[in-house]
């Protein structure tokens, strides 16, 4: 995967910063502070900036590594890269606005200097709202979740001719890169075991048919990242940020990478349930000639979907935390990789056809032994 090249970041100039706020933005306002904020695994640095003599307190302030190479994603994907005309935060954000999903407004684009201006969610990450909570506080926080993410599925799949989500999808060759991914970092790179010969092609063989499946499934628009960490507790909604890797996927990938993300683990009973209002919801968004290919008729077809999807899904988390760390030097992710593993163990632990998986990868995962 080729990674945008990036320039050194700098703090914004806050003459700059004054006249934009004064003169560009839809609203006049009074720069008061400039205040750096923790990033995420992005080349991208963000701020807030603390207004007054404006409508609102503050927003936010996005620094791009490089505007251009912003159109090029950080992630793996299938499509048409070489088509990409405009960043893929606005284009996607454009097409999530129009379709009713609670995304930020983007004020400005300056983009010269490679920034944006857009709505201030706040710092209250749905992790953080349910962290020392109640399971009750927890149900509701992930129901509002459940019910964006119908939302995004049922309304935001219809394709317009200038999205580009809709020009890339995954299908078998990113499921295995994905893979290799796990395999090239979560394993080799974090502990510097290669894989065994004799392990190497039972190991694939098992991955090639799961991302089959997988690829096969008929797609909806796919945030791509779709968890706790990216989900803004805004007043009595949920607000929707890192979505510029959208694209087209099978319907249960943003629902593992809710419910069995690499930050919190949630309650079992919780997790049927949540997947039952999923079912529900989505029932109620497509027309009845859908419910079949989307497998909402078959609630045990659709939950192995939803744990074939989970365990590469978290594998492909795995690996990625590790190359954050060893290709970015930055660590912060490396304490959530043994809960990750550990869900992906769980569902290995339920379907026989993973139990030679799990015994061939067990030697390289220290988790595991």
């Amino acid at each position: 995967m080729k990674l945008p090249k990036t320039r050194d970041l700098f703090s914004p100039d806050l003459s700059c910063l004054s006249d934009t706020l004064r003169n560009a933005l839809p609203f006049s306002a009074n720069l008061e502070q400039c205040e750096p904020l923790a990033g995420d695994a992005s080349n991208r640095r963000y701020y807030r900036l603390f207004l007054s003599e404006a409508p609102v307190g503050s927003i936010i302030l996005m620094q791009l590594a490089e505007a251009e190479g912003f159109k090029a994603s950080e992630e793996a994907v299938s499509g048409a890269e070489s088509d990409i005309v405009e960043l893929p935060f606005i284009n996607i954000l454009r097409h999530l606005k129009a379709r009713g999903a609670f995304v930020p407004s983007l004020y400005f684009y300056d983009e010269a200097g490679g920034l944006l201006y857009l709505e201030d969610f706040g710092d209250e990450t749905l992790a953080r709202a349910c962290q020392g909570a109640s399971m009750e506080v927890v149900e509701h926080w992930y129901g509002q979740a459940i019910d964006q993410l119908v939302h995004l599925h049922g309304r935001a799949t219809h394709p317009t001719a200038t999205c580009l989500a809709f020009t890339r999808s995954f299908d078998v060759a990113l499921f295995l890169w994905e893979f290799e991914h796990f395999l090239e970092y979560g394993l080799t790179a974090r502990h510097g075991c290669p894989l065994r010969h004799e392990d190497e092609g039972p190991i694939r063989e098992v991955f090639q048919k799961i991302a089959e499946w997988l690829a096969s499934q008929p797609k909806v628009f796919t945030h791509r990242d779709f968890h706790s960490r990216n989900l803004m507790v805004h007043g009595q909604r949920l607000g929707l940020i890192d979505f510029q890797d959208a694209l087209l996927g099978p319907v249960t990938y943003d629902l593992a990478s809710l419910l069995r993300d690499s930050y919190i683990a949630l309650d079992e009973g919780m997790i049927d349930r949540l997947i039952g209002r999923y079912i529900q919801g989505l029932r109620s968004e497509l027309p009845i000639s859908q419910h079949h290919d989307f497998l909402l008729d078959d609630p045990e077809t659709f939950r192995r979907l939803f744990d074939f999807t989970s365990v590469q899904r978290n594998l492909k988390a795995a690996g990625r935390f590790v190359y954050i760390d060893k290709v970015k030097h930055n660590p912060n992710f490396l304490p959530s990789i043994p809960h990750t593993l550990r869900n992906v163990r769980s569902n290995f632990e339920k379907y026989p056809e993973f139990h030679d998986l799990q015994t061939r990868l067990t030697p390289y995962i220290p988790e595991w032994q």
